[in-house]
């Protein structure tokens, strides 16, 4: 890397990306309710995530004001769900006002003061935008962005907007993930130069793929040139891209498969552990020709550069039942007899750290030791002072909504979402290019690769946005 570039770089984390692990002490509240009030929250898509995060709220005693959906089906079965599990009932429900367009809930709800959003990667940043830009709280369902130049803007955009977001990755919430956090950067580990991310938990996927010919009826109640919204237009296929998540997942034009759709959880303990701001070198293995649909065993590498005093580091992520190489793990598998299907593995030079796919269950291990224990309870990480805000009931919802009431600021919102993101995408952009790249992180660029812009620029659709 060039003195110039490092300098660029160096400039950019000091006002951009080393502010995704700043811990404020007090986030300013722009208007919604005081801390004792209730909010008046909307929910923008009505899926099985959804219509959860929607119940917690309610749980929690807020006020659900309205729904939105472009699916008429999706949203009677999160209405009957919502009715049968949500405080108040089925009369509680009927008083949620139903939309099939979120430019109409932002004109008619003039008493909004937060939203959540559960459409799936295509959606979230545009969604985000707009509820921002009108001044609302957001919490965001991950991946938080489908491309690289849309988690720079939210980075901004958030960080102007002073209002309270949350991404969706429950497991930064827990108590073991935050004291691991302030256990690594204490340095018990010492210097951490592998840390190996996998994924087994969803099943194999196919090979990579194009869609199948033709297309078939559009369900009545289904707008689907609006449920592609920002994304390429592509005709419609039962059971192809919808409904859920991992319909839709895999389909590159629409989301980023595995590595965004588990990466986006996996990455936030490490990313935060070991301060990675941007990976420098990028490689990512195509086991089989690329379609349009990830490929069914995801391989990436990513090299990370000095930062300060910590030392380079090479993070690897492996999915479709690829795992970490058996030497790296002997010791590990000694706690239960195998690895666990989602996990992430750091190995310093004073020990070994493991953490769940949620970053739950952090277990360590410090040279010369033969057995794991958790980081709750080893010696050696109750000697590190407590640097980090705890989520109340290890609840992010709930931190999230008190937020919204002028609280402490969330741990993970779309910012620092946002920059985990910025961390795992130029894998998409290797494996779309085919070759490794060089990575420039605060350009958002590939030296030398005018190929990758379309991988990395927005190239939206803009029929349905604000």
């Amino acid at each position: 890397m060039s003195g110039t570039t490092q300098s660029s770089r160096r400039s950019f984390l000091k006002t951009a990306g080393a502010a995704a692990f700043a811990v404020p002490l007090a986030a300013p509240r722009i208007g919604g309710a005081a801390p004792n009030e209730k909010l008046n929250i909307a929910l923008i898509g009505s899926g099985g995530r959804g219509t959860y995060i929607a119940l917690e709220a309610m749980n929690l005693g807020e006020n659900l004001v309205a729904q939105c959906d472009v699916d008429e089906s999706q949203l009677a079965n999160s209405r009957k769900l919502l009715a049968e599990k949500a405080p108040g009932g089925a009369a509680a429900v009927d008083r949620v006002k139903v939309y099939d367009d979120y430019r109409k809930l932002l004109e008619h709800e003039k008493t909004l003061d937060a939203v959540m959003i559960a459409t799936g990667a295509r959606w979230h940043v545009p969604l985000s935008i707009a509820f921002l830009k009108a001044g609302k709280h957001v919490y965001c369902e991950k991946p938080p962005v489908r491309k690289l130049a849309e988690a720079r803007q939210i980075i901004e955009l958030v960080r102007e907007s002073k209002l309270a977001t949350q991404t969706g990755t429950q497991g930064a919430a827990g108590k073991a993930c935050r004291r691991a956090v302030e256990v690594v950067r204490a340095g018990v580990l010492g210097q951490v130069r592998q840390a190996y991310l996998w994924c087994d938990g969803y099943g194999p996927n196919p090979p990579s793929h194009d869609r199948p010919p033709g297309e078939d009826p559009v369900p009545p109640g289904l707008n689907w040139d609006f449920w592609l919204g920002p994304a390429p237009w592509r005709p419609f296929h039962k059971q192809i891209y919808h409904p859920g998540c991992l319909a839709f997942q895999n389909w590159l034009d629409l989301d980023n498969g595995m590595l965004a759709g588990q990466g986006a959880h996996t990455f936030d303990f490490p990313v935060r552990a070991l301060e990675l701001d941007y990976p420098v070198r990028v490689e990512a293995e195509r086991p089989e020709p690329l379609k349009e649909t990830y490929p069914s065993k995801g391989c990436f590498r990513f090299e990370f550069a000095a930062r300060g005093k910590l030392a380079p580091v090479t993070v690897w992520w492996t999915d479709g039942g690829r795992y970490p190489p058996e030497d790296v793990t002997q010791s590990l598998k000694t706690v239960s007899g195998s690895l666990p299907k989602i996990g992430c593995l750091l190995i310093g030079e004073q020990g070994e750290m493991c953490a769940g796919g949620w970053g739950e269950g952090v277990i360590l291990r410090l040279a010369g030791e033969k057995k794991w224990r958790g980081v709750l309870d080893h010696e050696a990480a109750k000697a590190v002072p407590v640097t980090l805000p705890r989520a109340p009931g290890d609840n992010h919802v709930l931190e999230w909504l008190q937020a919204c009431k002028g609280g402490p600021p969330t741990f993970t919102g779309l910012d620092v979402g946002a920059h985990v993101a910025e961390v795992y995408l130029p894998g998409i952009v290797a494996l779309r290019l085919g070759r490794p790249i060089a990575w420039d992180g605060p350009a958002m660029k590939a030296p030398g690769e005018p190929d990758a812009d379309p991988f990395i620029q927005n190239n939206y659709r803009t029929k349905w946005l604000l």
